[in-house]
């Protein structure tokens, strides 16, 4: 019976680890929002034991899938149960019986104490992971409320504009800090270590939403149609956190499930609604070009990002999707009636795709 039990879980570990990641946008996207140290990020038990819970989330929720902590724990005792045993057989061939019964109560005592050591241990990482990710929800609220102050189209104006630069100054620290804490510090600070660093983190979410931030916080222009794609973020961001930590409370339950269930079912059109809103504050930009607020230097540094973002894996699935609308959109109506610009528009397009 039991291997009955166990047959149908086998299977499903099977089919997970052989699925297909990599192809897979949607487990780009999930490990870049995996919040854990870089020397956990590499490890491959690590890696495999989020590729199940991918796997339960996404494609078989009737996956099981053991949580890590109980499986170091048990490696731990196991490890100390040996140890003990071993160390009285191993004494008992030059030692008399007596001193080989102290020394054995000894070592039983000591294991219980190891024990508790090694879970408050665990217990303080899970606390301050929980005190990190609180910390983070709070500047996501933040931002979230503050960014929908600046679209309220009934407040002061003067008041929007702070709303509006506090919106991106708090995702910007948010996702430096989040950057931080996955990938650490550059080794050295020279030229070489900082090449390394940064071909490290430069296609990730993170990064790419801290220059997004950069770039619209230092400049003069204020583009209220650049704060959907952070509001965006900031509703995946407190929905997962809340599904995540508060999935047991009752308040949540009552109030907050069916809001995070939503978000979380729509992902996919949330990030489509981002890719549009960023691409169209590119043709913005561009437009701007030609108004007194104009900022030659921004309006490159954005479509550098964009062209970025078209290449990422986090972002490129949706980006290139939207590029390929405008292009059976554009190109038929180019080639009718503006076939001039087959050439400058040829040229453009090697240079995005290089």
């Amino acid at each position: 019976m039991g291997e009955e039990r166990e047959d149908p879980q086998k299977l499903k570990r099977i089919a997970a680890a052989a699925y297909d990641y990599e192809n897979d946008p949607r487990w780009a996207d999930y490990w870049s929002n995996i919040l854990i140290p870089p020397h956990m990020a590499s490890r491959a038990d690590v890696v495999q034991h989020f590729k199940r819970k991918f796997y339960q989330r996404y494609i078989d929720p009737d996956l099981v899938v053991e949580a890590m902590s109980s499986t170091g724990a048990s490696q731990s005792t196991k490890s100390a149960t040996a140890a003990a045993s071993s160390s009285p057989s191993g004494s008992s061939n030059q030692q008399p019986r007596q001193r080989n019964t102290g020394s054995t109560t000894t070592n039983s005592g000591a294991s219980p104490a190891a024990g508790q050591n090694l879970t408050s241990v665990r217990w303080d990482r899970q606390t301050i992971q929980f005190s990190i990710n609180a910390w983070r929800l709070i500047v996501v609220v933040q931002v979230f409320v503050v960014a929908m102050l600046a679209i309220f189209p009934l407040v002061p104006r003067s008041l929007s504009n702070r709303a509006y630069r506090l919106s991106f100054m708090g995702t910007a620290c948010s996702s430096l800090y989040s950057l931080y804490m996955l990938y650490g510090r550059p080794r050295a600070w020279n030229l070489q270590a900082l090449q390394v660093y940064l071909q490290s983190i430069i296609a990730t979410k993170d990064f790419i939403y801290f220059i997004y931030c950069l770039t619209f916080v230092t400049s003069n222009l204020c583009l209220m149609f650049a704060l959907i794609p952070i509001l965006c973020r900031a509703l995946l961001n407190v929905a997962k956190f809340l599904r995540r930590n508060f999935n047991s409370s009752s308040l949540y339950r009552r109030y907050l499930e069916d809001p995070c269930v939503w978000v979380e079912s729509n992902t996919t059109t949330l990030s489509i609604l981002s890719s549009h809103a960023e691409i169209g504050i590119g043709f913005l930009l561009v437009l701007s070009l030609f108004s007194w607020q104009r900022n030659i230097i921004q309006t490159f540094m954005y479509w550098q990002l964009l062209k970025l973002m078209y290449h990422a894996p986090v972002t490129a699935g949706y980006h290139q999707s939207v590029w390929t609308k405008i292009g059976r959109s554009v190109n038929p109506l180019v080639s009718r009636y503006c076939p001039f610009l087959n050439a400058p528009i040829s040229a453009v397009q090697k240079w995005w795709l290089r």
